[in-house]
């Protein structure tokens, strides 16, 4: 899901880009840059909110945001910064008052145990971690993990939506939840390398 028309120039980096929108203050290049992380912004904002319309006006407040934050601080990976921003404004939402939900990524895989309120930045990795695992798996052990996890759906309303039989459905999750798990198991041996 790519909210944003990339434009017919050439790819670039993320870095590029930056630096392309500082320098020129064209919104063409921000533009570019966030489309490149649209579909993650989209997906933590889900996570948090809970509601597929909220998470769509949300994408569009973090970019306008995003117009304003981008020259206030040095920005070393725009993708790990850009996680924090949409994380910190859903969080804002929330505290707002607005009726919401959260859904426990335990669900997903299993956390290290003893995790305190100083360990916000490993949970953090870990949120970035499962949002590349996710992007790693089949289209439809993504789409069955979503519907059951992310939107709530029991095996029933998965299969009107996706025309999967109860076997197909009970199998893209239990092989999705696998595979999450052990894509996590295997970034977490490379932080550690």
């Amino acid at each position: 899901m790519n909210w944003f028309k990339k434009s017919n120039t050439a790819p670039k980096t993320d870095e590029e880009l930056l630096q392309l929108y500082l320098q020129t203050n064209d919104l063409k290049f921000l533009g570019d840059l966030f489309g490149n992380h649209s579909s993650m912004v989209y997906y933590v904002c889900y996570r948090y909110l809970q509601e597929p319309e909220l998470s769509k006006d949300a994408v569009m407040q973090i970019f306008e945001e995003l117009v304003l934050k981008v020259r206030r601080q040095p920005i070393k990976t725009f993708a790990s910064w850009l996680y924090v921003l949409s994380k910190n404004y859903c969080l804002m939402q929330l505290r707002s008052g607005k009726k919401m939900q959260y859904v426990h990524l335990d669900e997903f895989v299993e956390f290290p145990t003893g995790l305190h309120q100083e360990d916000d930045n490993l949970k953090e990795q870990e949120l970035s971690t499962l949002e590349n695992c996710m992007s790693k798996l089949p289209e439809k052990q993504k789409q069955s993990i979503d519907l059951f996890f992310i939107a709530e759906k029991c095996y029933k309303e998965i299969i009107e939506i996706t025309g999967f039989s109860m076997n197909e459905v009970k199998s893209y999750i239990q092989n999705g939840k696998r595979n999450l798990k052990n894509c996590m198991e295997r970034s977490r041996d490379e932080q550690k390398i």
